[in-house]
């Protein structure tokens, strides 16, 4: 089970049809990277200006991207640290912030929805949020592919599917 912390920092309400899709995407990439645990994660939608000013803050980059992922645990590690758990025993794995204007942007640039996109974006996030990278590595970037793929796949969450 996965629990949405959310913010909106844009005018753009997406439909609860559609939130209740992206913590179906959640779930699944935890099941395919066998989590056996309950999450909570912050998840906050914001347009380009929102997103360049966290770019540059944490990353040093002075320019828009379309999703940043800001993880709360180190995977690998023996034990998860109790103070990362809530008070329902849920796991605190992190913050996702997507630039809804540049998803929209992409969608159209790679001819798919909106809808599409998010769940893209949610599925590449979260397997960051899992200790999952790709900067500067092949295998990483590989595999991070076939399983937001497979994530996608398994939801029907395809090129062609419309938005709600």
């Amino acid at each position: 089970m996965v629990e949405f912390v959310l913010e909106n920092e844009t005018v753009e309400k997406l439909p609860a049809a559609q939130l209740e899709e992206l913590k179906s995407v959640c779930e699944t990439v935890m099941e395919g990277e066998e989590c056996n645990f309950d999450a909570e994660i912050s998840l906050t939608f914001t347009d380009n200006d929102g997103i360049q000013e966290l770019n540059r803050e944490y990353r040093g980059i002075d320019r828009a991207t379309d999703v940043l992922s800001f993880p709360m645990l180190e995977f690998g590690e023996e034990e998860t640290d109790a103070e990362f758990e809530t008070e329902d025993g849920l796991v605190m794995l992190g913050d996702i912030v997507i630039s809804i204007e540049r998803a929209r942007e992409q969608a159209r640039e790679l001819n798919h929805s909106l809808r599409r996109e998010l769940a893209f974006l949610t599925a590449h996030s979260m397997l960051h949020l899992l200790g999952r990278d790709h900067i500067d590595d092949p295998e990483g970037e590989a595999y991070m592919i076939k399983k937001q793929n497979d994530a996608l796949t398994k939801l029907g969450l395809t090129r062609e599917i419309d938005e709600f």
